[in-house]
């Protein structure tokens, strides 16, 4: 089987480890479990140390499905199953449903995932193109256009990596109108969904609304803990019936210690994403006073997630710009060209504020040397 490099995730493993100002993680600033001891009240380390070390629930456990449940409206615990992340949730969903002919929508940019692994897979592939003109959305007659009679999957990232725009309920509906005609599934990867700094509630779920939806999601980018690395899917029982009749061949199980873990950081949601939250607004509102004063900087900053997509005024190709930029000032971007966009940077709302603030103060002063 081929397939591309995963461009976005070489450069950040190649140059986040040496930075002094990262601009562009995507994780809300990480929490330890000292951290996570502060909003429950059992004692965590004694838990663990009393910890037997088997497999664990292999599909998760009825309380860990429980906390996943609360974040949406509808679904019971069999329409839940536990995975390795996020990354390992679209992994499962796609290679349980796509074979060699299928015909798949994605839009791009987007993370790659979301379509060039399952052209790995044979499948024929549609990109939505989508345009920075238009806030970086698509529309439902660009869905129309592409649709196929052997489409089997949408596949879509919502809120949007590295744009930040989320589909809207309005045009949600109108793509599972679409699906339902067509009698194929939606695949949301919605890990960036649950900070909304405009509604400040959590944005509709894909799979509230339609009966062929598979969504993703992990403790990753909004809970503060990535390195569980604990993600999920919710989907019609025969799906999530089939996806773990493929898990045995790949995880088999998350283990015990990360089910517990991910229970406490579930079932504490409100207090963690509140902190997410605040973290987010701070950081759009140095973003925003940033860019009235940055000439050669502009954005659609979007509502929810935890990234957006900068797009400067400098005749230098992106992997060059940020080599240079992190090689003279240890500021870290991840390039556009690694979504396939020229002159665009992925900028994170992640990280404290002094580090923001110290960060684009000196992000400007290098980008004087092209006025």
């Amino acid at each position: 089987m081929k397939i591309e490099e995963f461009e976005v995730e070489t450069w950040m493993t190649d140059h986040e480890t040496h930075c002094q100002y990262n601009l562009t993680e995507t994780c809300v600033s990480s929490l330890s479990l000292n951290d996570l001891q502060q909003y429950v009240e059992e004692d965590i380390a004694s838990s663990i140390m009393s910890m037997t070390m088997d497999y664990g629930p292999i599909v998760g456990s009825t309380r860990l499905k429980q906390a996943i449940l609360s974040l949406y409206q509808t679904g019971s615990a069999d329409n839940v199953t536990i995975t390795h992340g996020a990354i390992n949730a679209n992994e499962l969903a796609m290679i349980s449903l796509l074979e060699p002919g299928d015909h798949i929508i994605s839009l791009f940019p987007s993370y790659q995932q979301m379509y060039d692994f399952p052209k790995s897979l044979g499948c024929d592939v549609s990109l939505i193109h989508l345009s920075e003109e238009k806030d970086w959305m698509p529309t439902i007659d660009d869905f129309k256009k592409v649709m196929k009679s052997h489409t089997k999957m949408i596949c879509l990232n919502s809120p949007n990596n590295p744009t930040g725009t989320t589909i809207p309920l309005e045009l949600m509906q109108d793509i599972i109108t679409l699906a339902k005609e067509n009698d194929c599934y939606i695949l949301c990867d919605e890990i960036y969904r649950g900070v909304n700094t405009k509604t400040q509630q959590l944005s509709p779920s894909f799979s509230d609304y339609y009966e062929k939806a598979i969504v993703t999601q992990s403790l990753s980018k909004v809970f503060s803990f990535a390195g569980l690395r604990l993600g999920w899917i919710k989907g019609p029982k025969d799906v999530i019936d089939l996806i773990n009749y493929r898990r045995d061949y790949h995880i088999i199980s998350s283990g015990p210690l990360d089910d517990y873990l991910a229970c406490l950081v579930l079932e504490n949601k409100d207090k963690i994403l509140k902190r997410s939250l605040t973290i987010c607004q701070t950081t759009k509102q140095i973003l925003r006073d940033w860019l009235d004063n940055e000439p050669r900087v502009s954005c659609v900053i979007p509502d929810e997630g935890t990234v957006c997509f900068l797009k400067y005024d400098v005749d230098m190709p992106s992997a060059e710009f940020c080599e240079k930029l992190q090689e003279e000032t240890g500021i870290f971007f991840v390039p556009g060209v690694t979504f396939g966009v020229e002159n665009h940077l992925r900028f994170g709302f992640t990280h404290d504020e002094k580090e923001v603030k110290e960060g684009l103060t000196l992000f400007s002063k290098w980008l004087r040397q092209f006025d």
